[in-house]
């Protein structure tokens, strides 16, 4: 049986800006976490810490739409490098306003502009569009994205710290600052495989978040987000409640690992299932893999019912991808594709703001109340896209 996840690298110069993606989506995984560790290491608190690194994910989920509808309109070879260069260079600045202990202002400022940062992840898909739009590899390229997210947030957050506490402070954002510059020069240069741009209509113009297709397809990413978000806050608190604060990261990993298999299977699926239906099965089956949360008494039950959620995140993802890929014009697809993604990471801002709430003020298993209630925004969302689109 043939390798689909083989097939797609038959086209030329996938694996030149595969490998040029993934190297320049690393920063967005280790930016802001870098930016809490350097900060609370040379300041002696996470207060600071915290409000700078909540600055830069607002200023980024901001901004990244916006770069990606300068993209559309203008080609990846001429947006990317001055994005790049604004938001790297702000984060070079906040590094250096840090060492010289400028005003606190300063750091607020540059980690807003720090979120100038492109959204990579969107660009290598509108990549992976060009090459196999209307094609079925197109699914299995969506999943070989997903799965290659997951392993970016697996990596980045301790790579980034890592180099922070053992090397100096500011070692975690500066690794952020040169992985970004060398990914984003290497895969600009790749001029081959990049999308051309397509021409725009007088209907096209504004923003298309006013659509409502996007618009539910963004309210399912946040809510499932918020779900990550939820994961991420209460298995560190469940962790330590059981006394065992170390069984966190198995309980992490299980979830990410149920997520990359899940996903993979499903890119080497050729299912005929329409899209909108795929969709709806996939949001109903988010939401029901909440309710076991609820239910876990320890570590092990707690691994067990995360990694049965995890098992439908990809393919969820995977699909609601492909379905914007359906829904919006050529010329607004990267726009498009930005805006889930910045929907996801709004979404885990929310659930670990949200749970740790709960966490604190009502126990650790009450923050799951979070990610049911957001699984049953996932549903209504999937339901509702469904009666759009059929």
């Amino acid at each position: 049986m043939a390798n689909p996840y083989r097939e797609l690298f038959t086209a030329p110069g996938s694996r030149g800006f595969v490998l040029a993606g993934m190297i320049a989506r690393m920063p967005i995984s280790m930016t802001g976490i870098g930016l809490i560790t350097m900060l609370a290491q040379l300041k002696g608190g996470y207060g600071l810490a915290g409000a700078v690194a909540a600055t830069f994910a607002l200023a980024t989920a901001f901004c990244a739409p916006q770069v990606s509808r300068l993209v559309d309109r203008f080609g990846q070879g001429r947006v990317l490098p001055v994005s790049a260069l604004l938001g790297g260079g702000a984060l070079l600045m906040l590094l250096l306003c840090t060492r010289l202990q400028a005003p606190h202002w300063t750091l607020f400022l540059f980690a807003a502009l720090a979120g100038c940062m492109p959204s990579m992840s969107a660009m290598v898909r509108a990549r992976w569009t060009e090459v196999y739009r209307g094609q079925p590899q197109l699914r299995t390229a969506y999943a070989l994205e997903s799965v290659l997210d997951e392993v970016c947030f697996i990596v980045g957050p301790p790579l980034s710290v890592g180099l922070c506490v053992v090397a100096f402070p500011e070692a975690g954002p500066l690794a952020s600052v040169l992985l970004l510059a060398i990914g984003v020069t290497a895969f600009v240069l790749q001029r081959g495989t990049e999308p051309p741009v397509h021409p725009h209509q007088a209907h096209h113009q504004g923003s298309i978040i006013g659509s409502v297709d996007v618009l539910l397809l963004l309210s399912l990413m946040v809510a499932m987000g918020v779900i990550v978000g939820v994961v991420d806050v209460v298995s560190v608190a469940f962790a330590q409640q059981q006394g065992q604060p170390a069984a966190a990261s198995i309980v992490l990993s299980v979830y990410a690992i149920g997520s990359c298999l899940a996903g993979l299977a499903f890119g080497a699926l050729r299912s005929k299932l329409p899209l909108p239906r795929l969709f709806l099965y996939g949001g109903v089956a988010t939401a029901v893999t909440t309710l076991p949360l609820l239910l876990a008494s320890n570590i092990l039950g707690l691994s067990l019912a995360v990694f049965v959620a995890g098992l439908f995140f990809a393919p969820t993802l995977i699909v609601a991808m492909a379905l914007v890929e359906r829904i919006v014009p050529p010329a607004r697809l990267t726009e498009g594709l930005t805006w889930l993604v910045t929907g996801l990471s709004i979404g885990v801002a929310i659930g670990a703001a949200g749970s740790g709430w709960l966490v604190d003020t009502f126990g650790a298993r009450s923050g799951f109340w979070l990610a049911i209630a957001a699984g049953a925004v996932v549903l209504g969302a999937a339901v509702q896209s469904y009666r759009q689109q059929r």
